[in-house]
């Protein structure tokens, strides 16, 4: 499965960068193209911050726990059995990186720099990029999966006892219980 996370990862990443080189190239910042009208439309900031451009004096934060992230699915690479944690990983992980590359090579510098958005859907209140919609889409994923239950492993786990678990559960209780004086040899 770490190739699988390692793949998803990598294309996320590249597709995420691509696009931001094609906006930087094509476009001026402040610039809005329509795609389908108003429905969905590019529009180019810079955000120094989180979602919102939310605490945008706190680049640094949102550089630390980016990196937070990377280590932490880093940790966890050898433990995944399942097709679906590895493509929620490799998105989370993908999406984090892209955006943590803006962080560390973009304008304003090194650890501060900003995000480049570029989407913007009608009704919706930011501006995002690829990235963002799949740090969105594998989190999704990621809550999902543990709702149901279902360990890296691949694994469904529920706390209904299984078919033979109340005879289990008797013959175990039976091997804890000492031997009456009358039932041993």
């Amino acid at each position: 499965m770490l190739g699988l996370v390692l793949g998803t990862a990598l294309v996320v990443w590249v597709g995420d960068l691509l696009s931001k080189e094609w906006v930087l190239a094509q476009m001026t910042e402040g610039e809005q193209r329509p795609v389908l009208g108003e429905l969905l439309q590019w529009h180019f900031v810079r955000n120094p911050g989180a979602a919102f451009s939310f605490a945008a004096g706190s680049t640094w934060i949102f550089t630390i726990l980016a990196a937070a992230v990377v280590v932490f699915i880093a940790t966890q690479l050898r433990s995944i059995r399942s097709r679906l944690w590895a493509v929620a990983f490799g998105g989370l992980l993908g999406g984090t990186l892209g955006n943590l590359t803006d962080r560390l090579t973009r304008e304003p510098g090194f650890f501060v720099g900003h995000v480049i958005d570029f989407i913007q859907v009608w009704g919706f209140p930011a501006i995002f990029n690829v990235a963002d919609i799949f740090i969105v889409s594998s989190m999704i994923g990621v809550v999902l999966l543990v709702l149901l239950n279902i360990g890296l492993d691949g694994v469904r786990r529920t706390d209904e006892p299984r078919g033979d678990a109340p005879a289990r559960a008797e013959a175990d209780r039976d091997a804890t219980q000492p031997l009456d004086p009358e039932d041993r040899p």
